[in-house]
């Protein structure tokens, strides 16, 4: 199905018909703009999340063509069976889009909690390192394609927020190490957004007009997973808008 027009007046188009996208922290801001990137094409959706959508504070809206499963993905025993029920479930994987994490910050490394330095890799990181892990055998099936959420402040130290920049580095950097180790097999990218505008981000900061829509984020996490790629792995796409 055609996507908005660009300034350009050109279109952009996805067929992911036949398909099965696998989305992970499916019930927040760019979770859900995934999830109806994915469907609005055509692909059937296994949405995953440890936040279930009659949560007050979840964003994703259930159609016929998405199966939510709710699973702590920082466990492993639960990505094992959740990714071998989905495979079950629907027969196949395409893609694999880890989207699953977290930010904390304000505190420089000298006064930030190990409990803080360990939720931000076990969110960010952890799951999609076991994700992927276990996606690994069914994407290798149908020639898939993994794209994940890295930032654009993984680029470079900073002040108050070093764990969530080491994550989010950590993010790409497997990035590449899986594009490497399955070349000609699965192909792997990331993506590095800069400030999304979201609920939470509204929350916590000034809003501000430079802050990038979920939804073209999403659109380049499809892009990415579509034919019009084939040959792109283990690139880290910014994603910045004009911040």
């Amino acid at each position: 199905m055609p996507d908005d027009a660009d300034q350009w007046g050109m279109s952009v188009s996805f067929d992911f018909g036949g398909t099965v996208a696998v989305v992970t922290g499916a019930s927040g801001a760019l979770g859900s703009a995934v999830v109806e990137q994915f469907r609005s094409a055509g692909a059937t959706v296994a949405a995953i999340d440890v936040v279930t959508p009659d949560a007050e504070d979840a964003l994703l809206d259930l159609d016929e063509r998405t199966h939510f499963y709710e699973a702590d993905l920082t466990d492993e025993d639960e990505v094992a069976d959740t990714v071998d029920a989905i495979a079950r479930d629907l027969g196949r994987i395409d893609h694999l889009a880890n989207v699953a994490g977290t930010w904390r910050g304000g505190d420089p490394v000298a006064e930030t909690p190990v409990d803080t330095f360990d939720l931000l890799f076990a969110v960010n990181l952890r799951t999609m390192f076991l994700t992927s892990k276990h996606a690994m055998p069914h994407l290798r099936e149908t020639a898939g394609a993994i794209v994940s959420v890295s930032a654009r402040s993984s680029l470079s130290g900073g002040e108050g927020d070093g764990p969530y920049r080491a994550a989010k580095a950590g993010v790409r950097l497997l990035t590449e190490t899986i594009a490497e180790e399955e070349l000609g097999a699965v192909r792997a990218n990331a993506v590095m957004p800069s400030v999304l505008d979201t609920p939470m981000n509204r929350e916590m900061m000034e809003p501000s007009d430079e802050w990038v829509d979920p939804a073209d984020v999403a659109r380049t996490i499809a892009v990415l997973c579509s034919d019009a790629t084939p040959v792109t792995s283990g690139a880290a796409v910014p994603v910045y808008g004009e911040a």
